[in-house]
């Protein structure tokens, strides 16, 4: 499994309460510029259109080397997900204060999943919490390694 992209944003902003792996339906200058690693998740979202979920606002970079066969950088582009994986996403988002956001882009085996979240947004005390605790973890992980660095 190779990461191509990570909404490490979604983490900061959202309580990720579920996550999905869908498959993408993509173009061919898009699966190029994907693998050459021009992806963006800023402000995307997951939305739903006649019974399907569609990634909408993601923006992949038109391939340099195209011609006029490239596509549109923020077209909305259709995942690939089971009817009842559907059916539960839309329900979870007509509850109140839930969102889908994508999480990571990755290859597995020849074909790109994308990692998707039912998440809660977050309260700015909140994220001002999650930011203590990861600095403080992050303090214990380097005490710590200190003390074993003479223990040796």
């Amino acid at each position: 499994m190779k990461i191509i992209a990570q909404n490490k944003k979604a983490y900061h902003d959202y309580f990720i309460l579920d996550k999905y792996e869908a498959g993408l339906s993509l173009l061919g200058t898009e699966v190029k510029s994907i693998r050459a690693g021009s992806v963006n998740f800023k402000d995307s979202f997951i939305g739903f259109s006649g019974g399907e979920a569609f990634l909408e606002n993601a923006h992949i970079s038109q391939y340099s080397q195209g011609s006029w066969t490239n596509h549109n950088p923020v077209r909305k582009r259709k995942l690939l997900l089971h009817a009842r994986e559907i059916n539960k996403l839309q329900k979870a988002v007509e509850a109140k204060g839930i969102t889908i956001v994508p999480l990571k882009l990755y290859e597995k085996r020849g074909f790109f999943k994308l990692e998707i979240g039912t998440a809660k947004g977050k309260k700015l005390y909140d994220k001002r919490q999650s930011l203590k605790e990861k600095q403080d973890d992050r303090d214990k992980r380097r005490a710590f390694k200190e003390v074993n660095k003479y223990s040796l």
